[in-house]
């Protein structure tokens, strides 16, 4: 089927029966790259436009409710698409649905760039996140597929090149509206995506679709699909709703959050009951290795979405830098996953997940502390190295935990139990944005922006707490022929 070592036809056979079970050869670090690349396009973009916002609305001559569903509508797109994700890889193949995203979010980008209006804007924000939205579960399942278990510490810790994007996004989103005019903002996606599916195309190995029951293809699950994607969506409305400053007491958050809640527990409800293969099988969560992975990665995207939403807040508001400085003073908490996620992945085996992700909570819980008690004459250089820890701490998190997830499912459940995880993420990663701008509204109506802006931080503080604990939940130690 390939060149690559490790696909899904030769893991069980090949996994770790070699001297150095974790080595990593040049066809399969190839495969990395290739598809790490249309992953940090999609990490990238979020970022990049939620920079242009005020822009876009002047630009557009509209008000901030309405340009706000640019990322909104984004968001609620990548919603829809993630928990189809590990269905569509075992219906259609993953490099089929891997080069489908990828010209999906190409396409979208380049209506984006020639939007004449506000709501043709946000429609073709819609269209871009359908296609970003696949990237991310399609990368981290194929990839987990062709690494195996013995290499899915290591693999994690590459991975880390990802997490750099949101970071890296302001930065980026800052020069382009420096230097070019807002339709940059998106046209910057057009280059990366050929080269990105000229790539796949070369190099990805072509996969044939998974088999359900039977050995059939397998089944479309309707009713899973009529129950869970509106389950996602309302929630991440709700939430994201919260984070704009309506509060989750605002009738729209309710209705969100409600509807969601209600179609989550009847998708539930069928899932159980149901003879096939389930969109996403709850049953995966009667694994508590499992639920305590997923659990920590919802916990990261709280963590890691709190301080990218707070950090730039702060600089902006209580040091009065613009968005460039910005996006350069946030670009330590990017290098400090880069650096963090591989010494993770390589220590990961030794150590396990149990000491690794606790010891990153700790490092972000101090650079909370930092800014809890930075006062007005606080030096920034003293608060760059802690954003850089934080970052390190985010690697030593999210490696470990992610790689204990994979460890704990059968690898033909990889695709699904991806699109578990990924949904959580991103419900983490909208809640904590949500928490940390309530929290920071209320502390600014009753106080100076100087005290409420250390107020918030205590907010963190908790988050990275909760990580400490959760990562006790995890494994002491991860061996290559743990499945279970």
């Amino acid at each position: 089927m390939s060149d690559v070592p490790g696909t899904t036809e030769t893991t069980a056979e090949t996994t770790g029966e070699t001297a150095h079970p974790t080595d990593f050869d040049w066809p399969f670090l190839r495969l990395v790259l290739v598809m790490v690349l249309g992953g940090m396009m999609a990490f990238l973009d979020a970022t990049i436009v939620n920079v242009g916002v005020d822009t876009l609305r002047t630009e557009f001559g509209t008000g901030l409710e309405t340009i706000q569903w640019v990322a909104t509508g984004y968001l609620l797109a990548v919603a829809v698409v993630t928990p189809l994700a590990g269905w569509l890889i075992d219906r259609f193949g993953g490099k089929r649905m891997w080069l489908t995203g990828l010209v999906a979010f190409l396409v979208g980008s380049v209506l984006c760039s020639l939007a004449w209006s506000a709501p043709s804007l946000i429609a073709f924000r819609v269209v871009q996140g359908l296609g970003g939205g696949m990237l991310e579960p399609i990368m981290l399942a194929l990839l987990v597929r062709a690494a195996g278990p013995a290499r899915i510490g290591r693999l994690m810790g590459l991975l880390g090149a990802v997490t750099v994007g949101p970071v890296l996004g302001p930065l980026l989103g800052g020069t382009i509206l420096a230097n070019l005019d807002w339709h940059w903002l998106f046209l910057i996606n057009v280059p990366l995506g050929l080269a990105a599916i000229a790539f796949a195309v070369r190099y990805l190995p072509a996969d044939s679709p998974g088999a359900g029951d039977g050995g059939a293809p397998a089944k479309v699950d309707v009713l899973g699909i009529a129950l869970l994607c509106p389950a996602s969506v309302g929630l991440m409305f709700g939430l994201s709703r919260a984070g704009d400053g309506s509060g989750f007491g605002s009738a729209p958050v309710v209705l969100g959050l409600v509807v969601g809640a209600v179609f989550l527990i009847a998708y539930l409800v069928h899932a159980l009951r149901m003879n096939g293969t389930p969109l996403i099988d709850p049953r995966l969560f009667a694994r508590w290795t499992y639920t305590a992975s997923a659990i920590g990665m919802t916990v990261l995207g709280v963590v890691l979405f709190s301080l990218l939403f707070l950090i730039p807040l702060y600089y902006q508001e209580i040091r009065s830098y613009g968005p460039l400085a910005v996006g350069l003073l946030l670009a330590p908490l990017g290098l400090g996953a880069l650096v963090g996620n591989p010494v993770a992945g390589k220590y990961v085996d030794r150590l396990g997940a149990r000491v690794l992700a606790p010891f990153g909570g700790l490092l972000i819980a101090a650079t909370a502390v930092v800014f809890i008690t930075a006062g007005p004459t606080t030096p920034v250089g003293w608060l760059i190295p802690w954003t850089f820890l934080a970052g390190f701490g985010v690697g030593c998190v999210g490696a470990p935990t992610m790689g204990s997830l994979y460890r704990t499912v059968p690898g033909d459940a990889v695709p699904r139990a991806t699109s578990a995880a990924m949904v959580l993420h991103q419900l983490g990663a909208a809640f904590g944005i949500a928490i940390v701008a309530l929290v920071l509204q209320r502390n600014l109506a009753s106080g100076t922006a100087e005290s409420a802006y250390s107020d918030t931080f205590w907010s963190l503080l908790v988050a990275a707490a909760l990580i400490f604990v959760v990562g006790f939940a995890l494994p002491r130690r991860q061996r290559p022929t743990e499945t279970g």
